[in-house]
């Protein structure tokens, strides 16, 4: 077996985790950890952020213990370390202790850039972990991970999963494991299909139509996958009480064309279709209780409650029981 360099092995005395990809850094650290526990069940681990490394405080972690005992330092945000502290650390860096292993997360860019040439110059183990701003780079990733997990995925099906979760690495890891978890076989897009197609296009007004169609369920998943991907509480209650409305407009409007009825409701014809399509099930309470819902929501939302996701979900779930009022 070839003999591990300092670049290869995790216990190297200095691991330098450069980038801004959380997931990546946050699987440099666990590397080191597992590596170190894996060694040493007792290992002792201090994952500690730049306010809480202050002058003085890493003599202490790596001063020599009457119990020999194996330790992890992990510093977050090296570049935000004070000056003090980073001549602490420069120092540290020239004269290791044994049985320590030292772990700075840097995001490399030209603040602590002093720090960063440092670790360099003595010989850091150094693992890269760049933004994923690329798609390019997260289908790379994507078929990394299968590999990792010893399975197979078709070209199409990575494809599929960047494009059904979007950007963010710790979903589409995620997505990976449960693939593989749950299917036997290789991953082809079908699969990738029944579980994620269409989550990529969830927004507010997905959730809307849901709601006031009278699918919670769907509503709900929806929901989740809007918020998971950014989109603000208080677009959502926009979006639930302009589709309330609309079904309350309409059923409350003479019959006519819908150009007549667009006109005479300012929408558009197509939403005129899609409403009458919607407001089956809609009785005039129903409306009322859940415009009331949707206002409890939006104070929810905007400061008056505890949990907006909550409250969001009560909105949704209460639209669908709504919109099913005159089947009883």
């Amino acid at each position: 077996m070839a003999k591990k360099t300092a670049q290869d092995d995790p216990l190297a005395p200095v691991t330098l985790a450069v980038g801004q990809e959380d997931l990546l850094l946050d699987r440099a650290v666990q590397e080191v950890v597992a590596a170190a526990r894996a060694a040493d069940a007792d290992t002792d681990v201090r994952d500690l952020t730049p306010d809480q490394l202050q002058p003085g405080t890493l003599a202490e972690l790596t001063s020599p213990s009457l119990f020999s005992e194996r330790k992890v330092v992990v510093v977050r945000n090296a570049q935000d370390l004070s000056a003090d502290t980073i001549k602490d650390v420069k120092a540290y860096l020239g004269a290791p202790a044994e049985e320590i292993t030292l772990v700075l997360l840097h995001a490399g860019a030209a603040k602590g850039k002093g720090l960063l040439d440092a670790a360099r110059k003595v010989g850091a183990r150094e693992v890269a972990c760049p933004k994923m701003t690329k798609p390019a780079d997260r289908l790379a990733f994507v078929r990394s991970e299968f590999r990792a997990l010893g399975r197979s995925a078709t070209p199409e099906a990575c494809q599929a999963l960047v494009d059904s979760i979007g950007s963010d690495l710790r979903e589409l890891a995620a997505a990976v494991s449960q693939l593989t978890a749950d299917v036997e076989g290789t991953i082809d897009e079908a699969v990738v299909g029944r579980y994620y197609t269409g989550r990529a296009e969830a927004s507010s007004f997905t959730v809307a139509d849901r709601a006031v169609e009278g699918r919670a369920a769907e509503a709900l998943e929806a929901l989740r996958w809007s918020l998971s991907t950014g989109v603000a509480p208080v677009m959502i209650t926009s979006a639930l009480a302009q589709g309330v409305r609309a079904i309350g407009k309409l059923s409350s409007a003479r019959g006519g064309r819908p150009a007549d009825l667009a006109r005479e409701l300012g929408m558009p014809p197509w939403k005129i279709d899609r409403v009458r399509q919607q407001m089956r099930g809609w009785t005039p309470d129903g409306v009322a209780v859940a415009l009331r819902a949707v206002a409890d929501a939006d104070a929810g939302v905007k400061g008056g409650g505890d949990d907006p996701e909550y409250a969001l979900e009560k909105a949704v779930v209460a639209i669908a029981r709504a919109a099913r009022s005159r089947r009883g």
